[in-house]
């Protein structure tokens, strides 16, 4: 070799050529070989368009045109980032483009078999509905290394650790996450995508470890993505034909697609629900039922939920329409019997009664009933389904489950607004933009109380710095020095009214959270 030039780079194809301008018959990226003839009779012109069209360099046969190749042409090629071999005896070229260019097809058949491997994949998984979990797992298989879907709290949604110890892979997740905010942005060389639309982002899709061919695994994670985005538009667990059909009108009425209130009655009372003077919004909540990342699981337990109840409110003389609305959670619209008690009674007994039916179904987990305001119409009694959902999300989140047979919208107030919104990725993004400073501390750098610990403390005493020294068992120099601090950290002023509620709220946010992620124990 007497120009090592480009010789590193991939050779897109071979060409043989000896005519003393080539620029006008390459593309690019191509290792030219050739006998000698124009390099020894017009070497400037025949290897300058070689570098202008992009070759990466030329093999010239020494002994037919060109005996030895002259200094001068070396140190030219050498200019121009060519790479220059001589070969002194002779081959045939036909036999090195044959021998190439079988590898380089090899290679882009294999890519089109990659990508067409991928594509089957995860259009099979969006057209029978897979789960979540399998769609994550899908995209570990193929890569062969671990996969985490996670919301833009970074909470890990999904997991497919491929092998390596999920709790290994999990330790310190938020944290370590949030020193990785994009690709090649952080800490670690992560690949990263975006789950959702443009601009409505709801998770990422990440492998926490170097993967072994980055392109292919951005390409697996991008078409990951889509399988999950339209999974997240596609409605899951649905169980016999009544059910769907109850299901299907709950939907109907809540997506808009039937509005005349003669027709949604008749299709209602024609599925068993009682005329009655005024229907009730309904929803049971259990928590922690999500049937972990076993889909197959977490469906047999969304029906057998969906059956403890519809039998319990049956069984106690009462109608109604049920659907599974999501993880451990049933929604319905219920008709007491006029004749039994009084609604409150009726709906007390409901209660005690379900949750003694769903302990036993589920082991003894948590589960709340929740009820809106009841409607004339069937209608707009459905559309109160989001009311009661939200009343029972929160009944949970406040650790309220076991304190009420059922519960009203006067049970909730700012708390609830909050464990309402706080999946809404806006909202998410919110509370993370409030406390990104402070988050991402590591909590074995504080001896005693972290940051975060002394403005939550703070921020729930109203900025009581006295009441706050005394709870922290501090002296007020120190907390004032630490307040400060903080206050230098956050970037705002911490007593400031305004700063204090969008803290307080953001603080609010990451609590709840923080609550359905670790629920109290039952009991």
């Amino acid at each position: 070799m007497l120009s090592s030039g480009r010789w590193d780079e991939p050779i897109r194809w071979v060409h043989v050529g000896d005519v003393p301008d080539m620029s006008a018959l390459l593309l690019g990226g191509e290792l030219v070989l050739t006998t000698g003839t124009a390099l020894n009779t017009a070497p400037e012109v025949y290897l300058r368009g070689l570098a202008d069209a992009g070759a990466l360099g030329v093999v010239v046969e020494l002994g037919t045109a060109m005996h030895e190749v002259p200094q001068s042409v070396t140190d030219l090629a050498r200019s121009l980032g060519l790479a220059l071999v001589a070969l002194r005896r002779q081959i045939k070229f036909v036999d090195v483009t044959e021998a190439v260019h079988r590898q380089i097809v090899a290679a882009q058949f294999d890519e089109v078999a990659f990508d067409r491997k991928v594509h089957e994949t995860f259009t099979e998984l969006s057209v029978r509905r897979a789960s979540v979990s399998s769609i994550v797992d899908a995209a570990a298989r193929i890569l062969d290394q671990p996969v985490v879907l996670e919301d833009l709290a970074h909470q890990a949604l999904a997991v497919s650790a491929r092998g390596e110890p999920a709790a290994e892979l999990l330790k310190n997740w938020e944290r370590r996450s949030r020193r990785n905010p994009t690709e090649g942005g952080g800490a670690e060389p992560w690949v990263i995508t975006s789950v959702g639309l443009r601009g409505e982002e709801w998770g990422r899709l990440l492998i926490p470890s170097p993967p072994a061919e980055p392109g292919r695994a951005r390409m697996v994670l991008e078409r990951a993505a889509t399988a999950l985005a339209l999974h997240r538009m596609i409605e899951q667990n649905r169980t016999g034909l009544h059910q769907q059909a109850q299901s299907g009108l709950i939907d109907d009425v809540l997506q808009g697609r039937i509005a005349d209130e003669r027709e949604i009655a008749a299709r209602a009372h024609a599925l068993g629900l009682r005329k009655v003077p005024r229907y009730l919004p309904m929803v049971v909540r259990v928590d922690g039922l999500a049937g972990g990342v076993d889909p197959v699981a977490a469906q047999r337990l969304n029906v057998n939920l969906l059956e403890t109840v519809v039998h319990t409110v049956n069984a106690s003389g009462h109608t109604g329409l049920f659907s599974v609305r999501g993880p451990g959670e049933i929604g319905g619209l219920v008709a007491l019997n006029p004749g039994r008690a009084s609604a409150d009674k009726a709906l007390s007994e409901i209660g005690q009664q379900l949750r003694r039916d769903i302990g036993r179904s589920t082991g003894g987990k948590r589960s709340v009933c929740a009820v809106a305001q009841p409607g004339v119409e069937i209608a707009d009694s459905i559309r109160g389904l989001a009311e009661a959902a939200h009343i029972a999300e929160v009944a949970l989140a406040m650790g309220d489950a076991e304190a009420r047979d059922f519960h009203r919208a006067a049970d909730v107030r700012l708390r609830g607004l909050i464990s309402l919104l706080r999946d809404d990725p806006r909202v998410q993004q919110f509370a993370e933009t409030e406390l990104k400073a402070m988050l991402a501390e590591d909590p074995a750098a504080h001896h005693g109380l972290t940051d975060l610990q002394v403005l939550r403390a703070y921020l729930q005493l109203g900025g009581n710095k006295v009441a706050l020294a005394k709870r922290l068992h501090v002296s007020r120099p120190a907390l004032y020095k630490r307040l400060a601090a903080i206050s230098d950290k956050l970037g705002v002023p911490l007593d400031d009214a305004e700063s204090m509620t969008s803290l307080h709220v953001a603080m609010m946010v990451q609590d709840a959270r923080r609550r359905r992620e670790s629920p109290a124990p039952s009991g």
